[in-house]
Order: structure tokens, then C-alpha cells, then sequence
């Protein structure tokens, strides 16, 4: 394509703009809605999905071993455990550190109970290992793997606690899919018809090109490059304004919910928006090019 050419589609396309100013900005507001509930959307379920994983982090599994069981085997059902690739860490607990455990727990207030076991370990037995898992969807295949090794006794989980962390994932998920699919058919809709009022509009001197022999790429041209301004305009001004909403949610979060912060931490600005912004704009510029042409085949056959 030669310069000449190129500047007069960009020309073409921004003066199509100005003549159809309320329709243009009908789409470029509409795009920029999708856009804003995109980013909104995203921000949402990659939060969500961090929070569910920090939960996760603390939904263990516990690994019990039949009485009088060896030290080397237990050692050893430890390397085979660990070595599993749903294993994220994995920490053993003797039967001393457990016991020093309950009695931190239940005879904080009261430590002259805990004297009458001085000699006597009434955890002698509990020596265990605690998994934290990678994926807590993995849990219930898992789980049953550890029941199935020999020498293992009884296996503690949270299945409810896995169950119901699963179901927020997939729901935020799915629900999010379905409502950003629903705006984007609405944008390639409105951009379309955008194009097709323009094309209208010009159907005159679309004639005379015609009759003095411009070809099928220098007049469509304009039009597709009308439609991906339309969808870059859409696209990054939502972007902006995501970008300084997030940062303060951000920093409200740090600095007014602090208690909260074992739950409630946001990611960082830049981890989120080095995936949104390449998306977004991805997202704006092909809505854009395929509403364009669209439009174009449908009113330009040659």
C-alpha cells in the first residue's frame, strides 16, 4: 500500500466520523460500555480466582499413620507423597509438636491440667504429614490415592470447604463469559450499522469511484478503517478509566481494610492491566474490524 494511500483511508475514515457524529458516538459509547464491563468483569474473576487460591492455601489435608508404624516408612510414604505433582507443600507434624500444639490451643488458660501429661504423650500416635494442594479441585482424587497407601490410618479433609471453593471459581466464571459474550453481539451490532449509515450516506459518490475505476480495496478501505478507529477509541478510553479506578480500590483496600487483608487483597495495578491492555485493545480493534466488515460485505458487493 502506498502512503498516498494509506493517509487518505485514515482521512476517509475520520471525516465519516465527523459526518455521523451521533451514531459514531452512539458506538464508541456502546464499545466503551463493553469494554469498561470487560475490564470490570476481568478484574473481578482474576481477584476472585487469587482470593479462592489464597483460601485453598489453607485448606489442608491431613495424613494419619497406623500405630507403631516405623519411622523410615513414614519417612518414606513422606518422599512418595511429596513427589506428586498436586502436592504444593507438604509439612510433617510429630507426635511431640502436636501435642505442644493442642496444649497451646486448650490449656492456654489452664496449664496446670496439661502437668498430669508431663510423662505420658496422650498424642504418642498422631504423627502426621499436612498437604496443601495445588488445585483444590484435584482434592477428592487425591484423597483417595491416600487412603489406598499402606500404613496410612485415617486421612482429614474438608470436603464441603473444596466442594464450595470449586463452585465460586467455575460460577464467576461462566456468569462473566455469558455477560461480556452478550455485550460484545451488541457492539459488533451497533458498529455495523454505524458502517452501513455511512456507506448509505456516500452511496453517490461510491458511484462516481466506481465509474472512474477505483478498485474494491480503496473504496472499502475507509470504512474498515472508520470501524477500527471506532473500536480503538471504545476500547482505550474504558481503559483509562479502569486503570485509576482500580488503583484507588487498591489502595482503599490497603489502606481502610487492612484487618481484612487475609482475604481481601487485591493484585497489584500492573499485574492486572499487562494482561488488559493488550486484550482490551485486542478486543476493540477486532469488534471493530469485524463489525466494518460486516457492514461492507453486506452493502458494498461488487
Amino acid at each position: 500500500m502506498r502512503i498516498s494511500t494509506f493517509w487518505y483511508c485514515i482521512k476517509q475514515g475520520l471525516q465519516s466520523i465527523r459526518r455521523n457524529k451521533l451514531f459514531s458516538l452512539a458506538s464508541v459509547g456502546t464499545m466503551a460500555a463493553c469494554v469498561f464491563l470487560f475490564c470490570i468483569f476481568y478484574s473481578i474473576v482474576v481477584n476472585v480466582q487469587n482470593m479462592v487460591k489464597m483460601v485453598e492455601n489453607t485448606v489442608g489435608v491431613t495424613v494419619f499413620f497406623e500405630e507403631e508404624l516405623p519411622e523410615e516408612e513414614i519417612q518414606s510414604i513422606g518422599e512418595m507423597i511429596s513427589a506428586r505433582a498436586e502436592v504444593a507443600d507438604m509439612k510433617y507434624v510429630s507426635a511431640e509438636e502436636a501435642w505442644e500444639s493442642y496444649k497451646t490451643d486448650y490449656f492456654a488458660d489452664a496449664p496446670e491440667l496439661a502437668e498430669g501429661f508431663a510423662k505420658d504423650n496422650p498424642l504418642a500416635n498422631s504423627a502426621s504429614y499436612e498437604l496443601y494442594l495445588n488445585d483444590i479441585e484435584d482434592q477428592g482424587s487425591f484423597v483417595e490415592y491416600l487412603k489406598s497407601i499402606n500404613g496410612v490410618r485415617k486421612v482429614n479433609y474438608s470436603e464441603m470447604a473444596a466442594a464450595g471453593l470449586a463452585s465460586v471459581n467455575n460460577v464467576v466464571g461462566y456468569v462473566s463469559a455469558g455477560i461480556i459474550l452478550i455485550l460484545l453481539g451488541v457492539a459488533v451490532f451497533l458498529i455495523s450499522n454505524t458502517i452501513a449509515i455511512t456507506i448509505t450516506a456516500r452511496k453517490e459518490e461510491i458511484k462516481i469511484m466506481r465509474m472512474i475505476g477505483a478498485t474494491n480495496y480503496l473504496i472499502r478501505a475507509p470504512f474498515v478503517v472508520e470501524g477500527l478507529i471506532i473500536g480503538l477509541l471504545g476500547a482505550g478510553l474504558p481503559l483509562i478509566l479502569v486503570y485509576y479506578a482500580y488503583e484507588y480500590a487498591v489502595r482503599f483496600c490497603i489502606s481502610r481494610l487492612s484487618i481484612l487483608s487475609r482475604i481481601l487483597t487485591l493484585l497489584p495495578v500492573g499485574q492486572v492491566f499487562q494482561v488488559l491492555i493488550p486484550v482490551s485493545l485486542g478486543l476493540g480493534l477486532g469488534i471493530g474490524l469485524f463489525g466494518s466488515l460486516f457492514s461492507v460485505r453486506k452493502h458494498l458487493r461488487a
